[in-house]
């Protein structure tokens, strides 16, 4: 055996093992994201209007620190709590269950302020009636919504706090409240007031809100005071907390929420799963039936790319220094999906080898040709899929940068073992002798189609298509948007039994929600998403429990977006498009030399992204974040395809010197069919697993793969390629 061959062999084994032990165990290596286990993703604004740069920036880190000692009470397992932009923060709490506790926990300023209150009744009576004097504010107390005419200016604040915490009323043992115990000044402060204040009310109020307002009966030396409120034991142990930790120094606003049910990461997992060992299975064996021994060849080198996936996922803590890796849902339909784009390069391998042996080479020339011809064309096509992975990096969050990361993952695997574990195996089994012969089977022959004397009547097709969507597109105006670009709430309820739709618009009515519009899936009735401008989410929740008690209502999923965000998000995703564009088109341009070649490609992928678009306006689905992540691959995808027919057309231009454009276009995309027929359709079985067993969560996005990827197989032939022929000069020739 040839020393370079021992070296080659050496460092797929030392891959392999690296990988190995980045990958298992996977509970520790890998986290699960939160649409598989649960939990809560916010972003959060700071209100920092009216302050400098240098304060903003302060006044975010300060309340990133206040937000962390908060979680940290919450008991959660590795929250992450990250600045994003300006004044922003973006928090995940995997595994968080009670909802309401934590938004409550999370969101309260925390301003306690300690204001008397005016004896004078005819001022109160004023200022209910609306004339309010100068230096005081109206409020109004927690329990009884009594109105009381405070002091403006706090005679103490929740800086002179040292502890709080939740006690037992020294009255009644039944009932709970909050001592507070100040510090060294605080406690000096409290008591010189009081004593000279005896017999005045002194109300304590939290966030604008009159907690109690009792009355100071004698001065209190020891710098104590109590809260007193109907509190429950959880309730007053977390404002204690707040309190303890200090008021944060703005206000904040959650500006986006998604929140997943555990019952809901559960199903997501189960269905993510199967979906992707049902799609792996399919490439599998149509890769092992198709070209026989090369594909099984192929097949472990899928393996290996799967396990390179894993281990890179389990090494990005240790290379970019975060916490953990995180798998999500997207996530492993973008594992599955590399696979199954792992195929094309593969194919593009073995097609070419089968074209050497037709040529009457030796099986080693014939291997040898078959990857030195294909290699420009799977280089070509993975960096510019590798343009759309890393848009989605950069533009995404949570999931959406999950699919992102395993993608760029996947695609540089599958370029490692599709060009050189495949390959060395070919050369292990050759050194052996054990490879004489390499036999595969032939569905689809070379055809000798006319492709660009019909390219108008396909540019008619695609023309009516695409307005067609567009019409159904704008028809819909907001509709067409999901909750991620056109704001509002989003609440998904599981029911022991299908519900009566009219029982709970009566529901609906009853809470004031009549604008809410009610979706049941006919696959799965007892789940039901209720969608509302506005968040009444607890409100829905309990009124739902008590109408149908017998129902065990889980919820599943809870998503909010502010009009804010939802108009920031779409902007982003406008952005990620037009960039991703502009990096294939200059791309494809310095590869090919050719501004024509680049101009039709990028022209025919926009044509995939509007025939998928109008295929969602027209059924009716929803664009929302996950759509963008498909157009982008669908972007991608179809880019890559292009690029394998301008590769083939480049090689016959030196081999077919005398012939046109036209000619040549001709021949190239003939000679290609089949392999873009086959690559397509492997991959194809991996979005249609996807589709039918991934859930509902991914069947949006599978969707408009599904849609986008056939678009792609069309645009490559019927547009992208005849294009090249209208704004060439050689077109003339015909």
């Amino acid at each position: 055996m040839q020393r370079k061959l021992i070296y080659k062999i050496l460092l797929i084994l030392g891959i392999v093992a690296l990988c190995v032990f980045y990958t298992f165990p996977l509970g520790k290596r890998i986290n699960l994201g939160l649409d598989l286990q649960g939990g809560m993703y916010l972003l959060l604004k700071v209100d920092t209007n009216g302050l400098s740069a240098e304060s903003r920036e302060a006044v975010t880190d300060l309340t990133i620190e206040k937000l962390r000692n908060r979680i940290d009470d919450l008991g959660v397992s590795e929250p992450s709590i990250q600045r994003h932009g300006a004044n922003e923060i973006v928090v995940q709490l995997p595994g968080v269950t009670d909802r309401e506790r934590a938004l409550k926990k999370i969101g309260q300023t925390g301003l306690l302020e300690f204001k008397f209150v005016s004896n004078d009744a005819v001022k109160l009576q004023d200022a209910v009636a609306g004339v309010i004097p100068e230096g005081y504010e109206l409020r109004y107390t927690k329990e009884d919504n009594r109105p009381l005419l405070l002091e403006k200016k706090a005679v103490l604040t929740g800086d002179a706090i040292k502890d709080a915490r939740q006690d037992f009323s020294s009255a009644q043992f039944s009932e709970i409240d909050i001592k507070l115990q100040f510090n060294p000044d605080g406690a000096k402060k409290f008591a010189e007031l009081t004593a000279t204040n005896v017999g005045r009310s002194l109300a304590i109020v939290l966030d604008g809100k009159i907690q109690s307002a009792p009355n100071i009966r004698e001065a209190i030396p020891n710098g104590e005071a109590v809260i007193t409120g109907n509190f429950t034991v959880e309730q007053a142990q977390d404002l204690a907390k707040v309190l303890k930790h200090g008021a944060l120094p703005a206000a904040i606003q959650v500006e986006e929420e998604r929140t997943i049910g555990p019952l809901l990461g559960k199903d997501s997992i189960n269905k993510g799963f199967k979906s992707s060992l049902i799609g792996i299975a399919l490439v599998f064996i149509f890769m092992a039936i198709y070209y026989l021994r090369a594909g099984i060849i192929a097949d472990i080198a899928l393996i290996f790319n799967l396990l390179i996936i894993f281990g890179g996922l389990g090494m990005l803590p240790y290379i970019l220094g975060a916490s953990a890796a995180t798998l999500t849902l997207p996530g492993i339909a973008g594992m599955v999906l590399s696979l199954g784009m792992a195929v094309d390069a593969n194919v593009l391998i073995n097609e070419r080898i089968r074209e050497e042996l037709r040529a009457g080479r030796s099986l080693r020339s014939a291997i040898s040709n078959g990857y030195s011809k294909a290699f420009s064309a799977i280089f070509d096509s993975n960096v510019t899929t590798l343009f759309a992975a890393v848009i989605l990096i950069w533009i995404g969050t949570g999931a959406i940068k999950g699919f992102g990361v395993t993608l760029t993952i996947g695609l540089i695997a599958s370029m490692f073992t599709a060009i050189f574990v495949t390959r060395t195996i070919f050369e292990i089994l050759l050194s052996f002798g054990k490879l004489n012969k390499l036999s595969m089977l032939s569905l689809i022959k070379e055809t000798k189609i006319d492709f660009i004397g019909k390219r108008k009547i396909f540019y008619a097709i695609s023309l009516i298509v695409i307005v067609t969507g567009l019409v159904f597109f704008f028809k819909a105006g907001k509709n067409a948007y999901g909750i991620d670009f056109s704001g509002g709430q989003l609440q998904e309820y599981k029911f022991k039994n299908p519900p009566v739709i009219d029982n709970l618009r009566n529901v609906l009515k009853e809470i004031n929600l009549t604008d809410a519009s009610i979706q049941q899936f006919k696959d799965n009735p007892d789940v039901v998403l209720i969608r509302s401008a506005e968040d009444r989410s607890d409100l829905l929740t309990s009124r739902l429990r008590t109408t149908f008690p017998d129902q065990d209502i889980q919820v599943l999923k809870i998503e909010r977006v502010g009009p804010a965000a939802g108009k920031y998000l779409q902007g982003k995703a406008a952005w990620a498009l037009i960039w991703s564009l502009v990096g294939i088109l200059v791309y494809v341009a310095f590869r090919f030399k050719h501004f024509n070649f680049a101009a039709a490609g990028v022209i025919a992928l926009i044509h995939d992204v509007l025939v998928a678009l109008g295929a969602l306006a027209i059924t009716g689905r929803p664009i929302d974040l996950l759509s963008i992540t498909a157009f982008l691959t669908i972007a991608g995808y179809s880019i890559n395809d292009t690029i394998v027919i301008y590769d083939r057309v480049r090689e016959n231009m030196r081999l077919h010197k005398k012939s046109s454009l036209a000619e040549l276009i001709n021949l190239s995309v003939n000679q290609m069919l089949g392999r873009t027929i086959l690559t397509s359709g492997v991959t194809l079985l991996v979005v249609i697993s996807i589709m039918f067993n991934g859930g509902e969560a991914l069947n949006n996005f599978a969707f408009t793969l599904f849609v986008g990827f056939i678009s792609g197989v069309y645009s490559t032939v019927f547009i992208a390629s005849p294009l090249v022929l209208a704004w060439s000069r050689r077109g003339s020739k015909q």
